[in-house]
């Protein structure tokens, strides 16, 4: 039987969802369980695998992930005085530890999604102490353009503190070219002692000191971006993946080990009582 019944298909790409009421031991704490894209298979490249994973092929495991995860368990919802108990957006009640590797989920939200043809709408209703959320997630599959859609309403009494951010996970490339930002870099954004990056003359940002090991290379890169953020990432069987994201990055650090790369551009908002807030992001393929 098939782990993975949530796929959107047409005569270019497949496109693996997990489901995350029926997929729950492939979700832990930190991923957003629905809309959590795993896997795409390219049909005019030989139904090529186009994502990896820190640990794919070899280990999965629910912290690293793979595909497309994004995330908001940077912003646990916790009530004062509770020292562990908190709710995390788009997962549910977790246990949180020291070490956020290690949080655990106590109780899973459900979800209800639908799916019209090359497209599905997950929806997921959290409440926890004051805090009281509807998440509405869009995964919509045109040519070669996968669109990732969030909407978050705040239905409670307090205010949500929101930090999200994706974590596409890419192949390696032959070359040490990675990715590339439609923004000017600040001077200091890589310096030459950051041990694992460079910006090259071409503009790209480049792996040095190549072969990295597991733990990886994580730097934070400072921008001047002022409108919405656009990626170009190597890739070694597409040549270039492009990624625009609604949105102006709040902090964009980039992150990849032996295995894989990835960027997390990030959106953080306040949503008061009764308002929402929607973003989106486009990968073409």
């Amino acid at each position: 039987a098939s782990i993975m019944p949530l796929h959107l298909d047409n005569d270019q790409l497949r496109v693996t969802l997990l489901d995350p009421n029926g997929d729950r031991d492939k979700l832990g704490a930190r991923y957003c369980h629905g809309g959590y894209i795993f896997q795409l298979v390219d049909h005019q490249h030989g139904d090529c695998e186009l994502l990896n994973g820190p640990q794919v092929p070899d280990l999965f495991n629910t912290f690293d992930g793979q595909g497309i995860p994004d995330a908001f368990n940077l912003s646990p919802l916790r009530a004062v005085g509770d020292v562990s108990e908190a709710l995390i957006i788009g997962v549910g009640l977790c246990e949180l530890d020291k070490n956020y590797r290690k949080d655990k989920v106590k109780t899973f939200s459900d979800w209800s999604f639908s799916q019209s043809g090359n497209k599905v709408v997950l929806t997921c209703e959290q409440s926890h102490h004051d805090w009281a959320l509807h998440l509405e997630r869009t995964v919509t599959l045109i040519g070669r353009t996968v669109r990732s859609e969030i909407v978050l309403k705040n239905t409670g009494q307090a205010p949500i503190p929101m930090r999200w951010f994706p974590h596409p996970f890419f192949p390696h490339n032959d070359g040490d070219a990675l990715c590339k930002i439609n923004a000017p870099l600040r001077d200091d954004a890589i310096t030459p002692q950051c041990p694992g990056y460079e910006v090259r003359p071409d503009g790209w940002i480049g792996r040095k000191a190549w072969p990295w090991d597991l733990p990886g290379q994580y730097h934070p890169l400072t921008h001047r971006a002022h409108a919405p953020l656009v990626i170009q990432q190597r890739h070694p069987k597409l040549g270039i993946v492009t990624a625009t994201c609604s949105y102006v990055p709040d902090f964009f650090p980039i992150w990849g080990n032996i295995n894989t790369f990835s960027w997390e551009p990030f959106y953080e908002r306040n949503i008061a009582p009764g308002s929402a807030e929607e973003w989106s992001i486009d990968y073409d393929f």
